[in-house]
């Protein structure tokens, strides 16, 4: 019988607490940093939008390059020391380009780079961050578990973003920066800390295959694209999934474009600059968090269908920005944005790991990631020039659009509209009613 004592009651565990107080740190520094890097650079001598469009690609395109392998090694070998390994890198890069604002020192292929190394870390610890929950949590538990990782997150995300603000317009975006990278540190250090068992055993049994083995370089590659291959027959055997994810590869191009460089450039131009961008974002942040006392309660019959349908609102806020609206009115939209992400964010992870064989899961979500993310970079390259070439306000209402049209696209396919849930789970009293 599910209740808000049995959701509280997991807080009670170990390794489940440790690692939902490790992503709320690290959500908290990551929260820090739109504002604080998108005003810093264009803050800097010269910078246009073009420059903030090479910094984010050079973000971005790494973490798509990189996410097939970071499924592999999340398959591999011991997804807690994974993401702690992607946490470390993320502080690095972070307390880098944190250096670099307060020096003054900051040639773009040194900030390319650093911004480099935060997607490479994000192309790890996506994956991982996927897979960890079942090794954490039983199986019936899984869709309680994940809407609590996204209570912290939303709850950091909108402490994250009023506080960078803050610290951006106060002492500038430097220090920002360097709340981000220790941020990261101590998420490090906690998810240190986890001891799983099925980590342990996953980390003993790739030792006694691998020891005696002793294979070639060669044959590492092969299995490589081996474990590539199966994860591949997983993900295209599931029509909801690859609909879905060729839906979100272009809801990816809009939104950052929209979210990376158009919206922070109408509001330091025409706005009132870094404080009214964070108020869009904390905006964004607070419906998440609303979002999460929907999924606590929500048990859908057909869940893919409702997570599509709640991608059709994401585009307001982007509507509303291309009308030239007034501020409260982005920031409403941004509420309703939040609440449908988190909606669909805890429905499409809770049916990925319910769905999913586990030994295959963090392949799975990366190709999940790399699919969703691929057009980002494009999206990203294309702002600086679309806001040159037709205003930014024209192409934020072109960035609706594509997120209208790719979502309705998308409920065309009977996978989609036709994946049901385990009856257990759609029974739960008080519910809203499932579709």
């Amino acid at each position: 019988m599910h209740s808000y004592r049995s959701d509280l009651g997991m807080l009670r565990d170990r390794d489940f607490s440790l690692l939902l107080v490790a992503r709320t740190i690290s959500v908290l520094g990551t929260s820090f940093a739109p504002v604080a890097l998108a005003f810093g650079v264009l803050a800097l001598p010269g910078a246009t939008a073009g420059t903030l469009s090479v910094v984010l690609t050079a973000e971005s395109l790494p973490m798509v390059v990189f996410m097939l392998v970071g499924g592999v090694i999340a398959d591999r070998l011991p997804r807690d020391r994974v993401m702690m390994t992607a946490e470390t890198l993320n502080a690095a890069a972070f307390l880098s380009l944190a250096g670099m604002m307060l020096t003054g020192w900051t040639p773009l292929p040194a900030l390319a780079t650093a911004a480099a190394v935060s997607g490479v870390s994000t192309a790890i610890l996506f994956p991982a961050l996927t897979g960890i929950v079942p090794d954490v949590v039983e199986a019936d538990r899984l869709q309680t578990a994940n809407a609590l990782l996204g209570l912290g997150t939303n709850i950091s995300r909108v402490a994250g973003l009023v506080m960078g603000g803050m610290t951006v317009v106060l002492i500038g975006a430097g220090w920002a920066l360097v709340v981000s990278g220790l941020m990261f540190s101590l998420a490090a250090v906690l998810v240190a800390a986890l001891r799983l068992k099925t980590a342990a055993a996953r980390a003993s049994d790739e030792a006694e295959t691998v020891r005696p083995a002793r294979t070639s370089l060669l044959d590492g590659v092969r299995s490589v694209f081996t474990d590539l291959r199966g994860g591949w027959r997983e993900f295209i055997s599931r029509q909801w999934l690859w609909v879905v994810v060729a839906q979100f590869s272009l809801l990816v191009l809009a939104m950052q474009a929209a979210h990376g460089v158009l919206g922070p450039l109408v509001a330091k131009e025409q706005m009132g600059g870094a404080a009214a961008w964070s108020a869009v974002l904390a905006g964004e942040a607070v419906g998440m968090l609303g979002g999460i006392v929907v999924t606590l309660r929500l048990r859908p019959s057909r869940p893919i269908l409702i997570a599509t349908l709640m991608t059709l609102p994401t585009a307001l806020p982007y509507l509303l920005l291309g009308i030239s609206a007034p501020l409260w009115t982005v920031v409403l939209g941004a509420v309703v944005m939040g609440v449908c992400f988190d909606v669909f964010g805890v429905l499409w992870n809770t049916t990925m790991q319910r769905e999913i064989p586990p030994e295959a899961l963090s392949r799975v979500s990366s190709y999940d990631a790399l699919g969703s993310l691929m057009f980002g970079p494009i999206g990203l390259m294309l702002a600086g020039p679309a806001a040159i070439l037709v205003g930014p306000r024209p192409a934020l209402l072109g960035c609706a659009a594509l997120i209208l049209l790719a979502s309705l696209a998308a409920l065309l396919f009977p996978g989609v509209r036709g994946l049901r849930a385990p009856v257990q789970e759609t029974e739960a009293p008080a519910a809203v009613e499932a579709v």
